[in-house]
């Protein structure tokens, strides 16, 4: 079967690595190696697909549904490996291989085209709180994830490097309130950190479960920050936008137990930080969207 990645998946590498690696070049010899390695029958490649993996969807040797994810270092497969090692499929999609060839993870199938997105957006969020507050764990003693503190440490470079005149004011707000979040810390956990409606797909085994984190060990709020702007299009359509997304931060942070102020001040951060992101790779219409959402913080 030919290996052909999605296009989503093309435009996201292209953007994260604009001057272009071999992975791609090497992704169909590499997908046809790890299909064969384990004996599996191919049923189909999933699309649209992440923007940082290509999913093939597998029956094993025994008739097992499965599904494998190959993904390039700058991904960091391998933290995922770890993290999802950790919760042994607590809140999450089961590792049903825990050492492997690098770069590629086997994982249980849940149906993927089913996430908590398909519910309506009072339930979707409940369900999907629900779902985070279960990977909320205490990290490995010798873990090597990276923390909240180095990681938002490399974002603030490049937000401070890429922000254009009109992004300024954001962007000081935002590292301001990170330095006051980071000057007086909250207890750490294992975080999913890539946390979103579309990470939660449906289960046999649970009714939803996470899938595709980039883990990272710090507060429980800077999980939570993404999945506030999470339908941004719609808030921004909304004449009332502002008001809900103020009203999504205090019930969120309510069902959750975190601080409501914090929760605000990582939603703030990490909306600029992904603006400006946007901008720099050439998505004017999402960093529109995403500036003035955190204009409402």
């Amino acid at each position: 079967m030919a290996f052909e990645p999605p296009r989503r998946l093309v435009k996201a590498l292209g953007e994260a690595a604009p001057g272009g690696d071999d992975w791609l070049a090497k992704l169909p010899e590499a997908a046809e190696r790890a299909v064969a390695l384990r004996g599996s029958t191919v049923e189909r490649v999933q699309v649209p697909g992440g923007r940082g993996s290509l999913v093939i969807l597998v029956r094993l040797a025994d008739g097992t549904p499965a599904v494998l994810k190959l993904a390039p270092d700058r991904a960091r497969p391998e933290s995922e490996r770890a993290a999802l090692a950790h919760w042994d499929g607590l809140g999450a999609v089961r590792l049903l291989e825990p050492a492997g060839t690098e770069g590629v993870l086997l994982l249980e199938r849940l149906h993927p085209d089913v996430s908590v997105r398909s519910l309506p957006e009072a339930k979707s969020m409940l369900e999907a709180a629900g779902t985070l507050r279960r990977l909320w764990v205490e990290p490995p003693s010798d873990h090597v994830f990276e923390t909240v503190a180095e990681r938002t440490g490399r974002q603030a470079e490049a937000m401070r490097a890429g922000a254009d005149a009109e992004a300024v004011p954001l962007v000081d707000a935002a590292l301001s309130v990170r330095a006051e979040l980071l000057a007086s810390p909250s207890r750490a956990h294992l975080l999913h950190g890539t946390f979103r409606q579309s990470k939660v797909l449906a289960g046999e085994r649970s009714p939803w479960l996470a899938v595709g984190p980039d883990p990272v060990v710090g507060e429980c709020a800077f999980d939570l920050a993404r999945l506030v702007r999470d339908r941004v299009e719609d808030l921004i359509a909304s004449p009332s936008g502002g008001s809900t997304t103020r009203r999504r931060i205090k019930r969120l942070a309510e069902s959750l137990d975190l601080d409501q102020e914090r929760l605000r001040g990582w939603t703030l951060f990490r909306a600029v930080e992904s603006g400006v992101r946007a901008r720099r790779v050439g998505r004017p219409r999402d960093a529109e969207l995403l500036l003035e959402f955190a204009a409402w913080l």
